[in-house]
């Protein structure tokens, strides 16, 4: 047995000083082991309805948060494809779009074109219809010039000679009248 050195001054063991410490103190082992027993049952009880359902319930939520994350990966993984299918798209779009202004743009220019020969065309009508109507207005003035100046040449000549012209006089001169005119 081992004994303390200073209760080995005294001649005492640790085992007689513990029996007599515990005496003093009211130990009890039958006391002691009960509640020992107790204790163990206590912790066995414990430990299968509240501590295997806890760490149960932790685990299933570790695992819960480890789905979390895998889904949050995931979706972050779509919406970056997402995105590029999106950008792709716009991208797309932008290049229909610069073509459908380029062939609007051409379509305009060749109508503005087609309007600009039309307006041609028809300022070339209307240059020409012009051109008719004045020579018409030509004639007609010169026509009524020369009525107007054989009637005068007539009137002239009668009241120089001083005799009225008969309608064969009249015919003649104004015929010669009509030819000089016309030269």
């Amino acid at each position: 047995m081992l004994i303390h050195p200073i209760l080995a001054a005294t001649g005492v063991s640790i085992l007689d000083s513990a029996r007599q410490t515990g005496e003093q103190f009211g130990f009890n082992k039958v006391l002691f082991f009960s509640n020992a027993i107790s204790f163990l049952i206590v912790c066995a009880l414990l430990n299968r309805f509240a501590y295997k359902p806890i760490l149960n319930a932790l685990e299933a939520r570790r695992q819960r948060i480890a789905e979390s994350l895998e889904n949050a990966e995931k979706i972050k993984q779509q919406l970056a494809e997402a995105e590029a299918r999106h950008a792709e798209i716009l991208d797309r779009a932008n290049v229909e779009a610069q073509k459908m202004i380029g062939e609007a743009r051409a379509a305009a220019a060749a109508l503005a074109q087609t309007r600009q020969q039309q307006a041609i065309a028809e300022a070339e009508q209307m240059v020409a219809q012009a051109r008719q109507a004045i020579a018409l207005d030509r004639d007609r003035m010169m026509t009524d010039l020369r009525r107007e100046v054989v009637r005068l040449v007539v009137d002239t000549t009668g009241k120089v000679t001083g005799k009225v012209l008969t309608a064969e006089d009249q015919r003649r001169l104004s015929q010669e009248a009509a030819s000089q005119i016309a030269a």
